[in-house]
């Protein structure tokens, strides 16, 4: 009889940590942190994204710093200090600004890249954006760089899943994921 009892506590007890560990398991999703506004490194954080939204049910990058001009949107213009003005200035306007982390010279580097790319039907970084967002990839923008940057949510690109964020909410989710990747 005390046989059954400790058995049935045991039993009880192993219940109670398989749902320990199923309410802690990792989700189906990959978070990324997205920091250089490098075009190789943007155009490997939207490969990455594009091709994890296939085979994750969710995924989210977390655009910080300098990655946050490949969010703008240069035709769309909104009231800043003169810090901001002088940032806007200095920064890339846009995915089309960017450039690349190495052998850019002069902006050389980054035409022959375009020209691989479209010869060997590589997506731009723009079509790499527009495939993230029709895959439903979520994009949340560091309001902390945004507001050390002199960024408005009223200049960034239409996107649908794009909102902002503080690195709280980017902690829940890569605490949460089956993978984290700091590109």
């Amino acid at each position: 009889m005390a046989d059954i009892k400790e058995l049935e506590a045991q039993i009880a007890a192993l219940k109670g940590d398989v749902e320990t560990l199923k309410a802690n398991a990792p989700q189906d999703k990959l978070s990324m942190v997205v920091m250089s506004g490098d075009m190789d490194k943007l155009l490997a954080s939207f490969i990455i994204a594009t091709g994890a939204a296939a085979m994750y049910d969710k995924v989210v990058m977390f655009f910080t710093f300098w990655s946050i001009p490949a969010l703008k949107d240069p035709q769309k213009t909104v009231s800043k200090s003169v810090v901001s003005k002088m940032f806007e200035i200095m920064l890339p306007k846009g995915a089309a600004g960017a450039k690349l982390s190495r052998m850019h010279m002069g902006g050389m580097g980054k035409l022959m890249i375009k020209a691989i790319m479209k010869k060997q039907n590589v997506m731009s970084l723009e079509a790499l954006m527009k495939t993230a967002a029709d895959s439903g990839v979520e994009i949340y923008v560091c309001q902390m760089s945004m507001d050390l940057m002199g960024y408005k949510s009223g200049e960034l690109i239409d996107y649908p899943n794009l909102k902002s964020a503080g690195v709280a909410k980017f902690l829940a989710e890569a605490g949460t994921s089956k993978a984290t990747l700091f590109i």
